[in-house]
């Protein structure tokens, strides 16, 4: 068996949603797509697929060998095109979306030095905070903070972040919140959209805190405004204070209670999709948004 060829064929009937259109999107006929999907779940000895006349749905195997298949195929063809990226220089518009405030900060300085290096490249960079879909707003590439929920894109690690929570040091003259409950009792700011809920760890559990912010704001640099001025706590990722941490505009508060921290990383749809100039433009960056990102980790305490 051709196992680079079943898990393309696998990958394409997922992708394309019947064996009829994986067949004519790979140029074969249906029979031979059920044969090849046939002999890869022999081989493998489990159902990839449940099928009927109307639909095909994953099996829990056939979700997580979906991950895996999509991973290798993506290594193989960045083994191929790595070459050609280094050969040659890239040309076209780079499509990137990014949040907000890691954009400003970090993606930003980045992106225009590779533009100066890159004179035959444009770009169209859109910071959102908000998950977007990269096939259908017809991004090439994203960087997303969390964890993915979406088994379509691929992922490149390039290090991780957490929540902080952070006081004015003229508000901590008055003293310090030991535990997470103390917060029902301390001004607080918080950013609207993530709600007045804020999620610590006790004893190794979940810990969730219901706040009473004096300031709702839309944007992280109106809460982080207010919490220099000393109008409450707030809390966000530890890249968005990492500047007032080391002014010493901002103190970490309660980091024994910190959550585990989220990974950060850019994705991609899956490998066929990945061209030579998101590829040299991740290299280029990646090794910079590590260092970082490592750096802003080390405040988180």
């Amino acid at each position: 068996m051709d196992k680079l060829k079943a898990m393309s064929t696998f990958v394409a009937i997922v992708d394309q949603g019947s064996l009829s259109a994986a067949g004519g999107k790979l140029d074969r006929s249906p029979a031979a797509i059920v044969r090849t999907l046939a002999g890869l779940e022999h081989h493998l000895g489990v159902r990839l697929l449940n099928r009927s006349t109307r639909r095909l749905a994953l099996t829990d195997e056939g979700r997580d060998y979906l991950q895996h298949c999509r991973q290798i195929l993506a290594d193989i063809h960045a083994a191929e095109t790595r070459l050609d990226s280094h050969r040659s220089e890239p040309a076209g518009t780079l499509s990137i979306t990014a949040p907000v405030m890691f954009g400003h900060l970090h993606l930003t300085p980045l992106l225009n030095q590779w533009l100066k290096q890159h004179p035959h490249m444009r770009a169209e960079l859109t910071l959102l905070d908000r998950v977007t879909d990269l096939l259908e707003e017809g991004f090439d590439l994203a960087l997303r903070i969390g964890h993915l929920a979406d088994s379509t894109l691929i992922a490149r690690p390039l290090g991780h972040t957490g929540y902080v929570l952070c006081a004015s040091p003229d508000l901590l003259e008055r003293g310090q919140p030991q535990h997470p409950k103390d917060l029902a009792h301390w001004p607080t700011v918080c950013f609207a959209p993530a709600g007045s809920t804020w999620r610590f760890q006790v004893d190794g559990k979940p810990w969730p805190q219901r706040i009473d912010p004096l300031i709702r704001a839309n944007q992280v640099d109106t809460q982080l405004a207010a919490a220099r001025d000393g109008l409450g706590l707030c809390r966000v990722l530890s890249y968005q204070a990492q500047q007032d941490f080391e002014r010493g505009t901002l103190m970490p508060v309660l980091t024994a209670y910190n959550p585990p921290p989220m990974p950060v990383q850019f994705v991609f749809p899956h490998s066929r999709l990945l061209s030579p100039r998101v590829r040299h433009f991740i290299e280029a960056v990646e090794g910079a948004l590590k260092e970082r990102l490592a750096g802003a980790a080390g405040d988180e305490g």
